[in-house]
């Protein structure tokens, strides 16, 4: 299983940090789980599974293009 974060969620949804947090709270996007005290994260299979109902059809996220990315190194 991997965890995402909220820039990640966000990232991959289209959605804002704040958009993604009231759609938990109407029941309509997969809550996070805590990773640590301070930390929460989201299984990425339930996001990727939520993009994948909305879009209708299999989400692949291999084809997400990473933008912010220094050249030549990952963050």
């Amino acid at each position: 299983m991997r965890i995402l974060r909220i820039q990640e969620v966000s990232n991959i949804t289209g959605l804002s940090q704040s958009s993604i947090y009231k759609q938990i709270r109407l029941g309509e996007f997969p809550p996070s789980v805590k990773i640590t005290k301070r930390a929460s994260g989201w299984d990425a299979e339930a996001v990727y599974a939520w993009v994948s109902a909305k879009l209708g059809r299999k989400f692949d996220p291999h084809a997400l293009i990473e933008i912010n990315r220094p050249e030549g190194g990952s963050k």
